[in-house]
C-alpha cells in the first residue's frame, strides 16, 4: 500500500562449494558399461564432483560463508536458514541447524525442505513468504546434496547423471526506498522476488524414487516428458501474470539435469539457447544444489548483473516443479 514502508525480498549474495574429487566420463566407463560419447550425447555431462571428506552440511556451510561474505552480511544478522536437501546425513538434527553451528548464525531459526531437485525453488518461495510476513529480515537459503551416496554404481542409466555440491543465497527483506514511498514489491520493475509458481503431482511420484535402503531409481523417459511439458508451462504462467514475454527475460536459470531438457524448453519457448546458461557438463545433476551453484557461478563471472530479469525453474521428484521470477 502507498505510504507504507513495505518489504521486498532481494538476493544480495551468492556462494557455492564443490567437492575436490572429479569423476570423469572416462573413469565411469571403467566402472560400468558406458562411454564418454554415450553420456555426453544423451545428457551433456562430462564430469561430476564426488564428495569424499565433505558432508552436506560442511559444503552448505562453505557456500553460505561465501554468500555472506559477498553480501557483506554478518552471520549473527541472519534470522532464518533453510536447507534444501534430500541427502542429509541425519534425519535429525536437520542440516540447516548443523550449518548454523558451522557459520555461527546463532539467532537463526533453522529447518530443511525435501523436494529433491525442486527443493531450492520451494525453499526460496518459503523464505520469501516468511520475509514478507514480517518476522524475518535476512535469510540464508541453501541447496546442498551428496547424491553420490544414493546411487547404484552398476546402474548406468542413473549413476552417470548425478554429482555432489552446494549453493547458497542471502536474502534481504529491507526495502531500499525511503519511508513514505511505495515499494512496488509486486511489480516487475522492482528488485527482488516478484512471483512464484509451485506445483506437485504425487500421482506420478513413483517414476523417480529413492528410499532409505534403496538407491535412486528413475523412469528416464517419463521424467523427460514431464519436464519438457511442465517447465515451459510454469515459466509462461509467471510471465503472463506479470505482463511479460519470454524475450523480456535476460537469463533462464534451470535445474541442471540434462542438456536435452534445457534445449527442449528453449525450443518450446522459441528462445535462443544462449539465454539458458548451463554447467552440468562440469558438475552433473546436483539436485537441489544445481540452481544456486549456477547462480553463484554466473554472478562470480559477471554474466548476470543488477537490474537483470531472471527466471529460476526447478523440476524433479514428487513429481514437483516450479518457477520464480526475480529482478536482481
Amino acid at each position: 500500500m502507498k505510504g507504507k514502508y513495505n518489504m521486498r525480498t532481494r538476493i544480495i549474495g551468492t556462494g557455492s562449494c564443490l567437492p575436490e574429487k572429479i569423476l570423469t566420463n572416462d573413469e565411469l566407463s571403467r566402472m560400468v558399461d558406458t562411454s564418454d560419447e554415450w553420456i555426453k550425447t544423451r545428457t551433456g555431462i562430462e564430469n561430476r564432483r564426488i564428495a569424499k571428506e565433505e558432508t552436506t552440511y560442511s559444503m552448505g556451510a562453505e557456500a553460505a560463508k561465501e554468500a555472506l561474505l559477498q553480501s557483506k552480511t554478518a552471520a549473527e544478522d541472519i534470522d532464518l536458514i533453510i536447507a534444501a536437501t534430500s541427502s542429509a546425513e541425519y534425519a535429525f538434527p536437520n542440516t540447516a541447524s548443523l550449518i548454523q553451528k558451522e557459520i555461527g548464525a546463532d539467532g537463526a531459526a533453522c529447518f530443511d525442505v525435501s523436494v529433491a531437485c525442486s527443493g531450492f525453488i520451494v525453499a526460496l518461495n518459503i523464505a520469501d513468504a516468511m520475509i514478507k510476513a514480517g518476522g524475518v529480515k535476512k535469510a540464508l537459503v541453501i541447496g546442498t546434496e551428496i547424491m553420490s551416496g544414493q546411487l547404484d554404481w552398476s546402474d548406468r542409466s542413473v549413476c552417470v547423471l548425478f554429482g555432489d555440491g552446494a549453493g547458497a543465497v542471502v536474502l534481504d527483506g529491507n526495502c531500499q526506498h525511503d519511508k513514505g514511498q511505495e515499494c512496488n514489491s509486486g511489480k516487475a520493475n522492482a528488485s527482488g522476488i516478484i512471483d512464484a509458481d509451485i506445483h506437485s503431482d504425487g500421482s506420478r511420484g513413483l517414476v523417480l524414487t529413492c528410499g532409505k535402503d534403496t538407491p535412486v531409481n528413475m523412469n528416464g523417459q517419463e521424467v523427460f516428458k514431464f519436464a519438457v511439458k511442465k517447465v515451459p508451462e510454469s515459466i509462461q504462467t509467471v510471465l503472463k501474470r506479470n505482463n511479460l514475454t519470454a524475450d523480456d527475460i535476460d537469463c533462464y536459470i534451470l535445474h541442471q539435469a540434462n542438456l536435452r531438457i534445457i534445449e527442449s524448453v528453449a525450443k518450446r519457448l522459441k528462445l535462443d539457447i544462449e539465454k539458458f546458461p548451463h554447467n552440468m557438463d562440469k558438475y552433473g545433476n546436483t539436485s537441489a544444489a544445481s540452481i544456486p551453484i549456477l547462480l553463484a557461478e554466473l554472478n562470480r563471472e559477471h554474466r548476470i548483473k543488477s537490474g537483470d530479469l531472471l527466471v529460476l525453474s526447478g523440476f524433479g521428484a514428487g513429481l514437483s516443479w516450479g518457477s520464480l521470477l526475480v529482478r536482481l
